[in-house]
């Protein structure tokens, strides 16, 4: 996705990425590099006409820090969480932005702004952000699960966001791994993945197995009010038991996720990413090696396992990308 070589005009792109506590602003230039990054506190308990004027003042501030003008400002790229309509460029239905739903976000902006916007998943623009300019920039389809307090996951092929006919496509945390008798989801039903795997449903595990296992060395964290996704590996890998078994047990749970989703999609590549990239390299190859014993060897022996590579910066570069293709096809 390279700039037009017939227009001789730099042209750049913003990314936003919304988040419940904060929003992200970033100037991209065509090569999926940012130029300025800027944080603002999200409030939003203040909902979304308060929200609007948030975001432009985020835009504004990374316009300036990137030292361009905003005349070089192509497209906007905005991805936030939860179920959007990205055609009508409304949320609706956020659990972190419950005052917002039903908003017209995109319009609104592009209006305030003066500058085409594109709304998208989160989850959708750091896949996308991976693929244009992170790990998968070399692949022609990638699987990217971000991992925190719940599950999220992208999907991308051959350039093309899987959203589906209403916008939840790619919606993997929410497959069910457990028919009967399963952990309950934040969404409110049972047996999904995200009730296992997410980093709030590792330490809810963690807290269960301490009422059985209270020697553990979690059990300081747990009585401080610190236990944390980070603790639980550290735990691990000092060989505590209950730590260990818990990290072994959520390697096998994204095994499955990521099995389901590789017989579905045939990726090039499946990235892991979000707070438990911090358990380390051998974390993954524990999942590498459970997806082993999960898929077809085709599958295995033609995707990549990795962890994502572009942090926290993923859903800025990716929704700068996503806008940079709309208008390239427009």
């Amino acid at each position: 996705m390279a700039m037009d070589s017939t227009d001789a005009r730099p042209r750049y792109w913003l990314g936003l990425d919304l988040g419940g506590t904060n929003i992200k602003a970033g100037v991209v230039d065509p090569n999926g590099k940012p130029l300025a990054l800027v944080n603002e506190p999200t409030q939003p308990e203040l909902g979304p006409e308060v929200g609007l004027k948030t975001l432009a003042r985020a835009a504004d501030r990374a316009v300036e820090a990137s030292g361009l003008d905003w005349w070089a400002i192509e497209a906007i790229g905005l991805g936030a969480a939860g179920t959007l309509d990205p055609a009508a460029g409304r949320i609706i239905d956020a659990s972190n932005l419950r005052l917002w739903n039903g908003f017209a976000l995109a319009p609104r902006l592009a209006e305030r702004l003066d500058r085409p916007t594109f709304l998208l998943n989160d989850a959708n623009a750091a896949a996308f952000g991976e693929y244009w300019a992170g790990v998968g920039r070399t692949t022609q389809s990638l699987v990217l699960f971000t991992i925190g307090t719940g599950i999220g996951c992208g999907i991308v092929e051959s350039g093309r966001i899987i959203e589906g006919r209403h916008g939840l496509g790619g919606e993997c945390g929410h497959m069910t791994i457990q028919m009967d008798g399963g952990r309950l989801c934040s969404c409110g039903r049972t047996g999904h993945l995200e009730a296992y795997a997410s980093v709030s449903a590792l330490v809810a595990r963690a807290v269960e197995g301490l009422e059985r296992e209270p020697e553990s060395l979690l059990g300081p964290s747990r009585r401080a009010g610190t236990l944390t996704g980070h603790e639980i590996s550290r735990c691990a890998r000092l060989g505590d038991p209950l730590a260990d078994r818990l990290i072994r047990e959520t390697a096998r749970y994204l095994a499955v996720g990521a099995s389901v989703v590789m017989h579905t999609v045939d990726p090039d590549l499946v990235l892991f990413g979000g707070g438990m990239s911090a358990a380390g390299l051998e974390f993954l190859e524990m999942i590498r090696h459970e997806i082993k014993t999960l898929v077809f060897p085709t599958s295995w022996q033609n995707t990549r396992i990795e962890f994502a590579g572009l942090g926290g910066d993923a859903g800025v570069i990716g929704a700068a990308g996503w806008a940079m293709k709309r208008i390239q096809e427009a």
